[in-house]
């Protein structure tokens, strides 16, 4: 997995984008950025594969009030599924 960090020029909105594959053993990291940096959008745009727990963490996420920002449709389908 690779995470790219972006801020707005005002500083406000942080988004983290996501690239490859990402699987349980990123959601600690990815779970600490958000927290350390105040993350509010994930942009998933160049995700090409998560795991079962990677999909219930972004269903938490999101229900918790992040932004899933060019979610591929697999992973969108995965998540109404879980």
């Amino acid at each position: 997995m690779t995470m790219r960090i972006d801020t707005t020029t005002n500083g406000i909105v942080v988004t983290l984008r996501l690239s490859g594959r990402i699987t349980s053993e990123h959601i600690d990291h990815v779970t600490k950025e958000i927290g350390a940096r105040g993350a509010i959008v994930l942009d998933l745009a160049e995700v090409t594969l998560v795991d079962v727990e990677v999909v219930r963490f972004l269903k938490f996420a999101e229900r918790q009030g992040l932004e899933l920002r060019n979610c591929p449709p697999f992973i969108r389908e995965w998540i109404a599924r879980e």
